[in-house]
């Protein structure tokens, strides 16, 4: 019995985890759920994207804008 409690605690923290999986899938579900943080995914692409835009602004950064979607596309983030 002294494993009831612990899986009602386990449960109490995992929604949180929850939410983030059922927003990183489709809603066909044939999309496998992101292995990262959307923050931590894809750091190259992400830091291009930044700069060029404090830079050049927005309208100037088409490219490294949609580069980074793409990338986070292949991380299994549906953006």
């Amino acid at each position: 019995m002294g494993g009831l409690p612990v899986q009602n605690t386990s449960a109490l923290a995992l929604p949180g985890l929850q939410q983030n999986h059922g927003s990183a899938k489709t809603t066909s579900g044939a999309e496998s759920k992101p292995k990262k943080k959307i923050c931590c995914a894809c750091p190259d692409t992400k830091k291009l994207r930044d700069e060029c835009i404090v830079e050049h602004g927005e309208e100037a950064c088409a490219k490294w804008i949609e580069a980074h979607r793409m990338c986070l596309r292949a991380e299994g983030f549906n953006v």
